[in-house]
C-alpha cells in the first residue's frame, strides 16, 4: 500500500499480514479521491477515519493537504501500523490515534470534521444506527462528506443524508452529506 498523490506520493503505508483488517484497495482509493477532488479542496480540512485499519484513506487525505487526521481503531496491528506510518512520515503533530471502539468514540467525541471515512467490517450489525449517530450531532461539518465503505448488497438510498454511491465489484462506497 502506498500514497497515490500529494506531498507523500509514493511513500509506503505500514501494514501487517493480519486478515482481520481489510485495507481499501488502490483502485477504490484512487476513484474515491478523484470523486472527492472534484467536490472539495483538501487544503486545511480536518479528517476523521473511523475503523481506520492501516489508515490508507486518512494518510492519503493528509498527503493531499488535510490539516489533521484523527484515526480511530482498536485492533492492535492497526494501531502499530498507524503509529509506524505517522513516525515514518513525520506527521505526529497532525495525527491523533485513538485506541477505542468506534461506537464508544461516537458517544463521547466533540468537535467537527470536514471529511469522515467509515470502513466498518462488512459484518457490522447496524450501519443505519452508525450513520444516524454521525449525523445526530455536529460531528460532520455542514458542508462535509461522510464516506461509508460496505458490501454492495447494502443500499442506503433511504437515508435522508444519502448523496450517491459508487460500486467496485462486491464493494460499495456511499457518500452522505447534510
Amino acid at each position: 500500500m502506498q500514497i497515490l498523490a500529494g506531498v507523500y506520493k509514493g511513500r509506503k503505508i505500514r501494514s501487517s499480514s493480519s486478515l482481520a483488517i481489510r485495507p481499501c484497495s488502490s483502485r477504490v482509493k484512487k476513484s474515491l479521491f478523484d470523486t472527492l477532488t472534484a467536490r472539495m479542496d483538501f487544503e486545511g480540512v480536518s479528517v476523521l477515519d473511523l475503523f481506520a485499519g492501516f489508515g490508507s484513506l486518512g494518510f492519503e487525505a493528509l498527503s493531499r493537504g488535510a490539516r489533521s487526521v484523527c484515526f480511530v481503531d482498536q485492533h492492535v496491528d492497526a494501531l502499530k501500523a498507524l503509529k509506524a506510518t505517522t513516525l515514518q512520515l513525520a506527521v505526529h503533530d497532525r495525527v491523533k490515534i485513538v485506541n477505542t471502539d468506534v461506537s464508544a468514540f461516537l458517544r463521547r467525541v466533540e468537535g467537527s470534521f470536514d471529511l469522515l471515512f467509515c470502513d466498518p467490517p462488512y459484518s457490522w450489525p447496524d450501519y443505519d444506527l452508525l450513520i444516524e449517530r454521525i449525523f445526530a450531532g455536529t460531528l460532520l461539518a455542514p458542508e462535509g462528506f461522510l464516506l461509508v465503505e460496505h458490501s454492495a448488497h447494502l443500499d442506503f438510498q433511504h437515508s435522508p443524508c444519502y448523496s450517491f454511491h459508487r460500486d467496485y465489484g462486491m464493494t460499495r462506497v456511499t457518500f452522505f452529506q447534510h
